[in-house]
């Protein structure tokens, strides 16, 4: 079986949460899986130069525009929190101590965070908020609290994060299909075309 497409996120990431709620189906339709893999951007921005998009001129403005239209297009729940961005360790590492037990109730609690952030502006970097999100899933809001507290799940954050950054991965959202990287929401059409042609 082909490995799956590498989906590379922040929870604080407009365009993460955009590209999370199309690319396990556009991968689907070719026969492959996703992996999702939430890293600490703030890293990756510092690896490579760059700062989130509301601190540069210019691109601050356009960039908000350009997230409430992209959600009107896509019809998708949103308001732009407020404070932005936050730091997203704590959703983060619960992520990754759910996914070593269960990908796909990892997978159901990130679309909760996405969702909690973008659409209900509710503060993820607060641990009590994010364990609150597993409580509809059936998690148990003092063991998730432990994990993130965990140096077993601070460290495997960081050891995600730096890993992504050694393969290149810079932004969010950012994916790598085959080791060839994509990077941008706006590049699901060209992961979609890279899997169709077999790259090209």
């Amino acid at each position: 079986m082909a490995a799956p497409v590498e989906f590379y996120f922040d929870f604080s990431s407009p365009y993460g949460y955009f590209a999370s709620l199309e690319v396990d189906e556009l991968v689907a339709a070719f026969g492959r899986e996703v992996e999702w893999k939430p890293i600490m951007i703030g890293s990756a921005f510092k690896a490579s130069g760059n700062l989130p998009l509301v601190d540069q001129p210019l691109k601050g403005a356009y960039s908000r525009r350009d997230w409430e239209r992209t959600a009107r297009l896509m019809g998708a729940p949103y308001r732009f929190p407020d404070p932005f961005p936050v730091p997203a360790l704590p959703p983060s590492r619960a992520f990754w101590w759910l996914d070593s037990k269960d990908k796909g109730l990892a997978r159901s609690y990130a679309r909760a965070v996405f969702l909690a952030f973008f659409a209900e502006n509710m503060d993820i970097s607060n641990p009590e908020v994010a364990c609150a999100l597993g409580v509809p899933l059936g998690i148990d809001p003092a063991e998730m609290a432990a994990a993130i507290q965990s140096p077993q799940w601070k460290g495997r954050l960081k050891e995600e994060t730096e890993a992504a950054i050694a393969k290149g991965v810079f932004g969010s959202p950012f994916f790598l299909v085959d080791g060839e990287g994509f990077w941008g929401a706006d590049r699901l059409w060209m992961v979609g075309a890279w899997l169709e042609k077999g790259g090209w």
